[in-house]
């Protein structure tokens, strides 16, 4: 008797603690070959994805932006605590960021209902 409540109860809270996390739509990440940079390609998608790129002390970041619907907030933070970049609600364009020192660096898309693109390259330094 107790067997048959318990496992309808503990299967309620699997079910329940799973749905908590459950990812909305789809994204697919291409990794540019190179190691230099990378491409996110997204549909009807909700969550958070970040990709790390080891960068030199006035390396020039290049964001293309296509946003063809919902919401896109992309950082861009080291390891050691600089974030050259935040941007909440980011429109579609192209746009870069200079990192200010070597380090690894933490590109973070969070997307809400997103379709659309997000390529990043980097373009190496800018005193080059």
């Amino acid at each position: 008797m107790q067997l048959t409540i318990f496992l309808p109860l503990m299967i309620a809270i699997i079910l329940a603690i799973s749905a908590c996390t459950v990812y909305k739509g789809s994204i697919v990440i291409l990794e540019n070959p190179s190691g230099k940079g990378f491409t996110m390609d997204f549909k009807e998608w909700s969550s958070i994805n970040k990709r790390e790129l080891s960068l030199n002390n006035g390396d020039v970041l290049q964001f293309e932006v296509a946003r063809e619907a919902g919401e896109i907030a992309l950082v861009v933070s080291g390891k050691n605590s600089t974030e050259p970049y935040t941007g909440n609600d980011v429109r579609s364009g192209i746009f870069t960021v200079t990192v200010p020192e070597s380090d690894i660096y933490v590109i973070r898309i969070t997307g809400k209902n997103a379709t659309g693109k997000v390529t990043v390259k980097n373009l190496q330094s800018s005193d080059e």
